[in-house]
């Protein structure tokens, strides 16, 4: 009987204060971890990220060029964002979730958050160049798995700014959430589910994500497709939009719904 309550709280859904909750507890777990630790998780994660553009690619390559092709390929797109998160690498667009729920309650918290944020963007970046260089610049990949990836980051790079941030709003938004719904699961083989479903969102609709998306654009100016410029120009929106996204519609609005009327 014991054993059979024991299951029924721990398969019940938390409130959104125990979530809440446990974001904190992992935005303080990550924070007290020293930027040494932090680069080499976020190198790892920013390299890792690069398994979204290469699924597409590699499975697109395999592929007769259809609309229905398109769509079988980006059903994969989710493989480096299960790897990175369920793997506890550093990603930067989650941290605009973990340790901004931290920061709003405990606003003493802001300097160490600024000092992850950079650590991690820049690892991750660097992470994202170096999939790119051993992607383009070796024989690792098959010519046609290589062309496709860089076809990815040229496409990717045919926006407006206004599009790059805006569309990064969406992904920040869907990613931020990811984050969320992973801190509510129980159960890996959820946690697992929860990912696939939101950044194949991404995916299917070609939402601006400043690391994933890194992988593809930096492979395209590896392969002299585009120009090094135009990378930074859409990193520098896109990563804006992402922030605007994770912060303030899935964190504040989170942070909201547990203190509404609060004290």
């Amino acid at each position: 009987m014991a054993q059979s309550q024991e299951l029924a709280i721990d398969s019940s859904r938390p409130s959104a204060h125990a979530i809440f909750e446990r974001a904190q507890e992992n935005a303080r777990a990550e924070l007290d971890r020293n930027t040494r630790a932090l680069a080499v998780s976020g190198l790892a994660g920013g390299f890792t990220m690069g398994l979204t553009g290469l699924a597409v690619a590699a499975v697109t390559a395999l592929l007769p060029e259809s609309q229905q092709s398109h769509f079988i390929a980006m059903l994969f797109y989710p493989v480096g964002f299960i790897a990175v998160i369920i793997g506890r690498a550093q990603l930067f667009t989650e941290n605009t979730l973990y340790p901004v729920v931290l920061v709003l309650t405990e606003p003493r918290h802001l300097g160490n958050m600024m000092r992850l944020w950079g650590t991690v963007f820049a690892a991750n970046v660097l992470g994202a160049f170096c999939f790119a260089l051993l992607a383009v610049r070796t024989s690792s990949l098959q010519p046609k798995v290589a062309e496709e990836l860089i076809k990815l980051g040229v496409a990717a790079l045919a926006v407006s700014n206004s599009n790059a941030f805006w569309s990064g709003v969406v992904g920040g938004w869907l990613i931020a959430l990811v984050a969320w719904m992973v801190t509510a699961s129980h159960w890996t083989i959820g946690q697992v589910a929860m990912v696939w479903l939101l950044t194949f969102v991404v995916g299917v609709g070609g939402f601006a994500h400043c690391i994933a998306t890194s992988g593809e654009i930096l492979a395209a100016v590896c392969g002299g497709g585009v120009p090094a410029s135009a990378y930074f120009r859409w990193l520098l929106f896109a990563t804006s939009g992402n922030i605007f996204g994770g912060v303030m519609i899935v964190s504040l609005l989170n942070w909201g719904q547990v203190h509404a009327g609060s004290d």
